[in-house]
């Protein structure tokens, strides 16, 4: 089969398609015949090689690239229950594999997988499993009562627009800041107010919310320049497996490291069939082209996911 790794680790173009040979499921696991892919900005962090920089991955000669993955079960391992031919969705969480998704075929433990439910396709199917399953990680540590506020930042990216659509599933009062440009998408999915990025984050929320959000999903990263608009003794879901910021004002920080979970994928895509959760696709790629997706993705600004069909 043909598969995507990395070696050199000098960005995109290093990127190698090599064939190797058909992977094989061992007890409690399934392969995946891959139909779609969605590139992440962690793939073109392994890439580039930053994950090993920052410490995050441990030098290795090869390592398979990709989380995202939607296909059709090709063989099953002892002790799996699903049929050959079932259609799954699925995240490949562990960065120490010399293969991947982003490859023809790859192997997953059963508990990684979900069953993709009728009327929702490969190619969206596979935007969900990784930022998805951060955002309602992210959503659920937050534990908030329906009728809370949540500050969402980054809200037009992948996680944050999960965050977005999941923190109003679950009845809460949505403040997003994005880019001016995004504002009706962001509203669109489910904001309740919006944020220029270029505004003054921490005045326009105590305009809206005197005291303070509730709560604040972090997914643009920023850190105590958005925890200042979290009220005394509110939360704060860091979306970053470095070192947390400080719990200012009794603030309790959680630090969200996502890993996969079947049952909780299943939920979340039955969610996107319902139509609650959005799964915009701004491109898809060949193998053979991945390097043009990973470029695309690492100049920023991509609202949509790109996604790979081998």
């Amino acid at each position: 089969m043909r598969a995507l790794v990395a070696r050199r680790l000098e960005g995109p173009d290093s990127l190698e398609l090599i064939e190797t040979p058909l992977p094989e499921p061992g007890r409690g696991q399934v392969r995946i015949k891959v139909a779609a892919a969605a590139i992440n900005p962690v793939d073109v962090l392994i890439a580039t090689g930053d994950l090993v920089r920052y410490g995050i991955a441990v030098p290795r000669e090869q390592f398979g690239i990709g989380w995202d993955v939607a296909g059709v079960i090709d063989a099953t391992g002892p002790g799996v229950e699903l049929a050959v031919g079932t259609p799954v969705v699925g995240l490949a969480d562990l960065l120490a594999r010399s293969l991947k998704t982003h490859a023809e075929y790859v192997v997953l433990n059963a508990d990684a997988i979900a069953v993709v439910p009728e009327g929702l396709d490969f190619v969206k199917a596979s935007t969900i499993p990784l930022n998805a399953l951060t955002a309602m990680k992210a959503i659920r540590r937050l534990q908030l009562a329906p009728g809370g506020t949540v500050l969402v930042t980054g809200a037009a990216g992948g996680v944050g627009g999960f965050a977005v659509e999941l923190a109003k599933h679950f009845g809460q009062t949505v403040i997003a800041t994005a880019g001016e440009q995004d504002e009706d998408y962001v509203r669109r999915i489910g904001a309740d107010h919006f944020v220029s990025r270029t505004d003054d984050l921490i005045a326009a929320v105590h305009a809206i919310v005197p005291a303070g959000v509730d709560a604040l999903v972090d997914a643009a990263v920023l850190e105590l320049a958005a925890q200042e608009a979290v009220r005394s003794g509110g939360q704060h879901a860091h979306l970053l497996v470095a070192a947390k910021p400080p719990a200012l004002r009794g603030i309790t920080v959680h630090q969200i490291a996502v890993h996969a979970d079947g049952a909780e994928l299943a939920e979340l895509v039955r969610l996107a069939a319902a139509g609650v959760l959005s799964t915009p696709v701004a491109g898809t790629y060949s193998l053979e082209d991945a390097a043009t997706a990973y470029k695309r993705l690492a100049k920023g600004g991509v609202r949509g996911r790109l996604v790979l069909i081998p």
